[in-house]
């Protein structure tokens, strides 16, 4: 059972589940589905507000775990020369979609659709691990290589969902932000005084730090991002992501272990929450959130990618080129990150819709980087007894 249940998780069956349950009803029966998420659950609490603005503050929550723990010495991004590669290619990972969305909607867009250009920027790092598994084998360094992009890449995402894409029906009111500072307080307050158990830091940390980012009309989603980082941990990290350290008993570890599984199975709430667009939506923005993932992703990391490789700063010893290209094709999925931002680019049900089929047309991009990998003559490599690592410049 225990594996059957891995599987489910590995494969992002449960946000899978969801997308297509949503896609189903949605088309089968609008207006039902509609009143189901957002209809009035408890006072003012939708099943929409539930997976988006407090089921989602768990999601983020371990993805800051991740970066967090990849930080510290012994993680894939410590210390800096040893992922400076991934890292200056995430400039390409951002900068290559934005442009690319920006120019194609300039073209054949609207003014409109200007606001979704966060979308295409952040890659789904289950997704990613996954395709690359699929394609390159288990222990090949172009999946240490997008991983450390993919963890980079989504703290880009995060810093951009929480400086640019406020309630778009309020104007902030930066005055709350002192809720979220007290909240932060609290939890530096209880790492000094060496509490070991994370549920304190969530009810005093994390409960005002959503308070103040709601009523400061920032996304409430974001609020245990500012909390994760003052739970105790320890000062080296053992292990890489995707694997286990049942060594670490620490705090942050404990969150993490116990939540993801949470996580990973309440993504079908997500999915639900979020997948439910009519197929009739297709339309511009669709066009613009694939494409720019589809190609700006590739063209910016490709682009980048060699540009520091030819400046001193190589790729992963074992990864050439062509690995580098295809790894590009795959950050081009973004699916989960690129669902939330949608949600919160577009005010308009019918524009959200459209951007909403793009982020999830981009789990096409999977067959298009094996197509792409076969032709360039990527066969999958075989499993070896140690896991990958970036290597040093």
């Amino acid at each position: 059972m225990t594996r059957r249940l891995n599987l489910l998780r590995e494969f992002s069956i449960p946000l899978l589940a969801g997308v297509l349950i949503a896609l189903a009803w949605a088309n089968v029966s609008p207006d039902s589905y509609n009143r189901f998420n957002h209809a009035r659950l408890l006072g003012p609490i939708s099943f929409h507000f539930l997976a988006n603005d407090i089921f989602m503050v768990f999601f983020f929550a371990i993805a800051a775990a991740e970066i967090i723990q990849s930080c510290l010495p012994g993680g894939d991004l410590h210390p800096i020369g040893k992922a400076v590669n991934p890292l200056l290619a995430t400039c390409g990972g951002v900068v290559g979609p934005v442009a690319v969305y920006l120019l194609l909607n300039s073209i054949a867009g609207s003014p409109a659709y200007t606001s979704g250009w966060g979308i295409p920027v952040a890659t789904d790092i289950a997704f990613a691990w996954l395709a690359a598994r699929l394609i390159f084998g288990k222990d090949h360094p172009a999946i240490a290589f997008l991983l450390l992009f993919a963890i980079a890449d989504d703290a880009v995402g995060l810093v951009i969902i929480a400086l640019f894409y406020p309630d778009p029906q309020f104007s902030v009111d930066p005055r709350w932000l002192v809720l979220t500072g007290a909240g932060m307080l609290f939890a530096y307050l209880l790492r000094t005084q060496k509490v070991k158990n994370y549920w304190p830091y969530l009810v005093a940390g994390g409960i005002p730090c959503w308070i103040g980012l709601f009523k400061a009309h920032l996304h409430p989603a974001l609020a245990l991002v500012f909390v994760v980082p003052f739970l105790p941990h320890p000062r080296r990290e053992r292990k890489h992501l995707f694997e286990e350290d049942l060594r670490d008993v620490s705090t942050l570890a404990r969150f993490e272990d116990e939540w993801k599984v949470v996580v990973d199975f309440g993504l079908l709430m997500f999915g639900l929450a979020n997948g439910g667009t009519e197929l009739s939506a297709i339309g511009t923005p669709t066009w613009l959130v694939l494409f720019s993932l589809l190609f700006g992703k590739t063209l910016g990391i490709f682009a980048m990618g060699g540009i520091v490789d030819m400046l001193g700063c190589p790729l992963p010893s074992g990864m050439s080129r062509q690995h580098l290209l295809v790894a590009g094709i795959i950050a081009g999925i973004g699916f989960t990150v690129a669902l939330f931002i949608a949600d919160a680019a577009f005010t308009d049900p019918a524009v959200q819709g459209a951007a909403k089929m793009g982020a999830m047309l981009s789990i096409c991009i999977f067959p298009v980087a094996m197509a792409v990998a076969r032709m360039l003559g990527i066969r999958k490599q075989k499993p070896r007894r140690h896991h990958a690592e970036i290597s040093s410049p």
